[in-house]
């Protein structure tokens, strides 16, 4: 089994951004809050650079968006739920069949579509096993493996194994997928089976319509109230946003102008119309409630 290397270790990050956390505030908009010092960096792991872009190979992704379909059920409020409680001994086994396959699979010998669908409904997969694994619960928050945004979760456990290297959800996420493709919308492909998280998709991701898709998601987050709705601070009207926003600021460009650019992309409707009126952020909000259809 090969372990990571190279990390920056974790008490390193808290006194670096301890040190700068104000110079930070100072100079970021008043939105941003203090949780966005301690949420994880986008730190390159170069073991994971590889691909070949002349790969032909498609992943097959026809069982496990089956399995989705069954079991991820899109809500009348526009979140998509999963009745944990009601999943079936077959379906949990077969869930866990499929994550061993995918850890077979040498993911640098797909081109980088390929490996995009391959690391989202990697990281989605093995959230839905740890939650089941583990429910009953009210938050994932509550499945305490090794460390979350602000202690406990899943997230620092080595979860899986992929070409000889342990790896965790956050390698996935913060040291995969953000550095690799630089894409604020990684944020709407990884489902962290919470209600204020994007939605978790009722089919698999796959590479051939991966940036409709994504686009897609992106526009549905957006325009729901998770996403942006109107709020005001005293007599001070504006927008509240997503804490995703304040966490991984500098994936949408670092700063509050980049970030309504970003949300302004993808607002239709009601939401364009808000964010036409009110052009300050003035406040951040997350539901950590499990995306449970009995929640």
């Amino acid at each position: 089994m090969v372990r990571r290397t190279s990390r920056v270790p974790a008490s390193a990050r808290v006194a670096r951004r301890a040190l700068l956390g104000g110079l930070a505030v100072l100079s970021l908009a008043g939105f941003r809050s203090l949780e966005g010092l301690f949420a994880p960096d986008s730190e390159p792991w170069p073991r994971w650079e590889g691909h070949d872009p002349n790969s032909g190979q498609r992943l097959d992704w026809n069982r496990y968006g089956a399995w989705l379909a069954r079991n991820v059920v899109a809500d009348a409020d526009g979140v998509n739920r999963v009745d944990y409680g009601a999943i079936a001994a077959g379906d949990r086994a077969e869930l866990a069949a499929m994550i061993e396959g995918l850890q077979e699979i040498r993911v640098g010998a797909v081109n980088r579509d390929q490996q995009f669908a391959y690391w989202a409904n990697l990281y989605n997969a093995v959230t839905l096993k740890v939650v089941l694994d583990h429910y009953p619960v009210a938050s994932i928050r509550d499945i305490d493996l090794g460390g979350g945004l602000f202690g406990g979760g899943p997230w620092s456990a080595d979860l899986v194994m992929v070409e000889g290297v342990a790896l965790s959800l956050n390698d996935i996420e913060h040291r995969i997928l953000r550095p690799i493709w630089q894409d604020p919308r990684v944020h709407y492909a990884v489902n962290c089976a919470a209600v204020g998280c994007p939605n978790l998709r009722t089919a698999a991701w796959q590479a051939e319509t991966l940036d409709r898709d994504l686009d897609a998601a992106a526009r549905a987050f957006v325009n729901h109230p998770r996403g942006v709705r109107p709020s005001s601070v005293g007599s001070e009207a504006g927008l509240t946003v997503s804490k995703i926003y304040d966490w991984f600021a500098e994936d949408f460009g670092g700063d509050e102008a980049s970030i309504l650019a970003h949300l302004r992309r993808y607002a239709e409707g009601e939401t364009a119309a808000l964010l036409a009126a009110h052009g300050e952020i003035v406040g951040t909000a997350y539901d950590w409630s499990l995306n449970d259809i009995r929640s």
